[in-house]
């Protein structure tokens, strides 16, 4: 088994809410934060500071496993601000090969992504605006140049947008060298501001608004029939679609296109090309929850369908393997995930812990607070479920009495194979008893089941857990959003870990 990375003299510390915590190894610490960053402030850490210990570890990890990370994150759990991060705080501390051209090659997926590169490489350089960028280095510009070499006219046309840095601008500082004549042709046409306006749901919507209507009747019936258009053309993209479906409903568009917007909804195909976040499909629902229209039953049961497929290759537990899923509904859990965001850090908690429960044969779920609560609910609906937690998370309190979770299993003598905790890890005890759940899981494991595992899905990445991540303790770490995260457990089960699975990533 592979578990030398564990730290076998982690210190004890407190975390943000004083409550004794561990300290974990560099790279742990690193792949929590990575896997759990939405670059927005949080309940108790300012972006800022997220951003600054985000540097400081950078600096005490190998580089190699920094760009392991950061494809991991790009690739696997399919975020796209803090892989570019990785890679520009990587290419400020290490020079000597070519590990920061190959590693700029493969976060870069988005033409766009090429700007948003140069923003931060001005801002953690402590520069600003194209003409202060200065020179770049070899291997930032070498990487960020293959990269423009693989878009088209298309990508480079639909991602061409104002900001501190424009693909123009981007141009310029990267010097990248046209593959063939007709490449070349479109970096003309970028440098004088001449590409093609592209055809997207966007450019099609705001040419739309640009008409003049005699009545609100005909408006109505103009954007009823654009939405018409784009659903049929096949150029609705799966997250535009997600993310429209109230417009798509309230626009009152023919039986006919939803039932082809149900369909591309429910695809497999389609689900696994989109790559979106479980908790994607969350806010969809409840957006679409609120509409008045004969045809919410239909898309809510698409939605069903979607979330579904996305966790297709979820490996659950068989029959005789018994499973507890708790859920922390504290007050610090009700935290969006992201400034522009109605998801809470509590919703991805649920989304995950009810995908896992719909793949276990014999599970016990609940939500723990100032109690812990024992929820019962069919297997099947991950949504339903989720917003029936949802409807019931004040039962229990806001507090992160998360001891009350085994204390409740230890005091019956319920014996369990896995306790699967979705928290943001701060983990305190408000009752004033003494009791924590590294005391609780220790005697557990001597008293009742020596070979239970605890497996802690840390949603936040603060850096710090409230029990010692050791194998001998049967306490594995694992983080982040993503349907992903089952992958690692996956790992675990069979003698791995998190950053096992992430030196898998070949550069």
């Amino acid at each position: 088994m592979r578990f030398n990375f564990f730290s076998r003299n982690n210190a004890q510390t407190v975390n943000h809410a004083g409550a004794e915590a561990y300290v974990l190894t560099p790279q742990l610490e690193l792949y929590a934060a990575v896997a759990t960053a939405s670059l927005n402030d949080q309940y108790y850490e300012k972006a800022d500071t997220r951003l600054l210990r985000l540097r400081e570890l950078i600096a005490k990890n190998n580089p190699q496993f920094v760009a392991q990370l950061a494809v991991y994150a790009r690739e696997q759990l399919h975020l796209r601000s803090v892989p570019l991060v990785l890679a520009v705080e990587l290419a400020r501390i290490h020079n000597g090969d070519s590990l920061v051209a190959r590693l700029m090659g493969r976060v870069v997926q988005r033409a766009d992504e090429i700007t948003e590169i140069l923003a931060y490489y001005a801002q953690a350089n402590a520069r600003s605006g194209r003409k202060t960028l200065g020179r770049l280095s070899k291997q930032v510009q070498r990487g960020l140049a293959e990269a423009f070499n693989r878009f088209d006219g298309y990508q480079l046309a639909k991602y061409d947008r104002d900001g501190a840095v424009r693909l123009r601008d981007a141009l310029f500082l990267v010097h990248p060298t046209a593959k063939d004549a007709a490449q070349q042709a479109l970096f003309d046409q970028l440098v004088r501001g001449e590409l093609p306006t592209p055809y997207t749901w966007e450019t099609e919507l705001s040419a739309q608004g640009q008409v003049a209507y005699a009545t609100p009747q005909e408006r109505e019936t103009a954007f009823r029939q654009k939405w018409e258009e784009l659903i049929g053309s096949g150029k609705l993209g799966y997250m535009a679609l997600l993310r429209n479906l109230r417009n798509i409903l309230e626009a009152k568009v023919s039986a006919e296109a939803m039932t082809l917007v149900c369909a591309t909804l429910a695809s497999q195909p389609a689900v696994a090309r989109s790559k979106q976040l479980p908790f994607r499909f969350l806010a969809a629902y409840r957006e679409v929850k609120t509409v008045q229209s004969g045809h919410v039953a239909a898309v809510l049961t698409a939605l069903e369908d979607a979330i579904a497929h996305s966790a297709a290759n979820l490996r659950g537990f068989g029959a005789d393997t018994r499973v507890v899923v708790a859920c922390d509904v504290s007050g610090s859990m009700q935290q969006p995930i992201s400034a522009h965001s109605k998801v809470l850090l509590y919703d991805v908690g649920l989304v995950l812990g009810m995908l896992l429960q719909s793949r276990c044969q014999q599970v016990i779920t609940g939500m723990f607070g100032d109690r812990w609560k024992q929820v019962a609910l069919p297997r099947g609906p991950v949504l339903r479920n989720v917003d029936e937690f949802y409807r019931r998370e004040g039962e229990v309190g806001y507090s992160t009495n998360g001891y009350l979770v085994i204390r409740d299993l230890r005091q019956r003598r319920e014996v369990v194979d896995k306790v699967m905790i979705f928290t943001d890890a701060q983990l305190w005890n408000s009752t004033g008893d003494g009791g924590t759940i590294a005391r609780e899981w220790a005697e557990y494991r001597r008293t009742v089941a020596s070979q239970a595992r605890l497996y802690l899905f840390d949603l936040a990445g603060h850096g710090a857990t409230p029990l010692e991540v050791r194998p001998e303790n049967g306490v594995a770490l694992i983080a982040g959003w993503s349907d992903k995260v089952f992958d690692v457990l996956n790992a675990v089960e069979n003698g791995g870990s998190a950053l096992s699975e992430i030196e898998k990533i070949e550069l």
